[in-house]
């Protein structure tokens, strides 16, 4: 008669009975969760379809990678501004000996985010292993060996309890156990599905565990935060489901909300419940790609506004007449008044023009746009100018203007 041999229990279970590597907890989420998610998945994909001006996509793309990198480094305590990071970008930005970590603190995410972003532009699929996580450790504090905590070593596993205010990492010993449970948990069965819906909604959950159990075990001596960051965009930009530019979106929350964010995690132990911890990181997700949507909205308007103005201006006769008034019009900033002389000198060619022809040309333009409804002057003051953008919401779908009250009751 055979003897079965029952495991010996592991300290973690006692210590964090939360890490329990179950994703079961996700079907309590409340119906206004699920309502989020399908929103995500609808704005990742018209991001995602929708071309760009260059120039737009190239500063949508800087601009993300800038604020995903600051978010990652600044919840750790890092003060260096969009505008210092952008200057560290461009070459015109150093920051000065006593804040030169702070710089490679952020030099060390932003290579790592952009090598991530060559493997999944590539075709590339990194799969997540305890090896990659240590080396995005040991890429995040890569230069930074007298900043480190007392007993951290880059890439390496810690051997020593660790403390996060009132929070204490899981047991040392267990550190390599639970990333590697951690690591098949995510490329597991628990996170596919084959309705392409439901496994947007895994995908994004993926990400989120991945953040936060990375957050509950601390496997690291130094550097927990900024390698959990790292893991949580390499599963959204990996997913072939999330543009780059809205992977970066849960650093950017975490980051803007970083009071409610240490709650979360705390709470979330404490409960032993992941649902509110999801809640919260996706009500985040939905509104930093909000905003970006609305960035691609107004490059659509101004891309709009472009061919209506040709499209206007095509009724008169061509010439370095019309090509000098479309010149004035495309200048022309949204939601800005200009004065008479502004006019005159919005763009060197412009200026060189009406300085070889006097004022009567200035009002000859001026007056032909007005007539063509691409200028409008203003009613107190008549010598102020701008072009009316908003006549492009005129060409979007109809729809009733959104009211408290209805006239008529819709039941009697």
């Amino acid at each position: 008669m055979g003897i079965s041999v029952h495991p010996m229990p592991r300290s973690y279970e006692e210590s964090h009975p939360w890490i329990t590597f179950n994703l079961r907890q996700i079907n309590d989420v409340h119906p206004r969760l699920w309502l989020l998610l399908g929103e995500a998945r609808s704005k990742c994909e018209h991001l995602a379809g929708t071309p760009l001006k260059p120039a737009v996509a190239a500063e949508l793309n800087l601009v993300t990678l800038i604020k995903g990198a600051l978010a990652t480094t600044a919840i750790e305590g890092n003060t260096l501004t969009e505008e210092q990071v952008g200057g560290m970008l461009a070459g015109t930005y150093s920051a000065p000996p006593s804040r030169h970590y702070q710089e490679v603190e952020v030099r060390n995410v932003i290579d790592a985010l952009q090598r991530i972003d060559a493997d999944v532009q590539s075709g590339k699929y990194p799969r997540l292993s305890v090896d990659l996580i240590c080396k995005f450790n040991q890429q995040v504090l890569a230069g930074l060996e007298n900043e480190v905590a007392d007993g951290a070593v880059p890439g390496q596993l810690r051997s020593h309890s660790v403390t996060v205010g009132p929070y204490r990492g899981a047991p040392a010993e267990d550190c390599d156990y639970l990333l590697g449970r951690l690591c098949d948990w995510l490329e597991g069965p628990d996170f596919q599905n084959p309705d392409d819906a439901i496994d947007f909604s895994l995908m994004l959950a993926r990400a989120v565990m991945a953040h936060l159990y990375l957050a509950w075990i601390h496997p690291f001596g130094d550097g927990n935060g900024r390698t959990a960051r790292l893991v949580e965009y390499l599963v959204l930009a990996r997913s072939g489901k999330v543009p780059l530019p809205a992977a970066h979106l849960l650093s950017n929350h975490y980051n803007l909300t970083r009071d409610q964010y240490y709650r979360e995690l705390d709470r979330a132990s404490k409960a032993l419940n992941i649902v509110q911890f999801v809640a919260y990181a996706i009500e985040g997700f939905v509104d930093g790609i909000r905003n970006e949507i609305d960035t691609v909205r107004e490059q659509q308007l101004d891309v709009a506004w472009v061919n209506f103005v040709r499209e206007t201006m095509d009724q008169y006769p061509s010439g370095k007449v019309v090509d000098r008034q479309l010149e004035v019009l495309l200048a022309m900033t949204a939601n800005r008044w200009y004065r008479r002389e502004e006019v005159e000198l919005i763009t060197p060619s412009v200026a060189r023009q009406y300085g070889q022809a006097g004022d009567r040309m200035v009002a000859r333009d001026l007056n032909r746009l007005i007539e063509a409804g691409l200028v409008v002057r203003g009613k107190r003051s008549p010598h102020r100018y701008r072009a009316p953008f908003e006549r492009m919401r005129a060409f979007l779908p109809p729809m009733a203007t959104p009211h408290d009250d209805l006239e008529v009751p819709l039941t009697r």
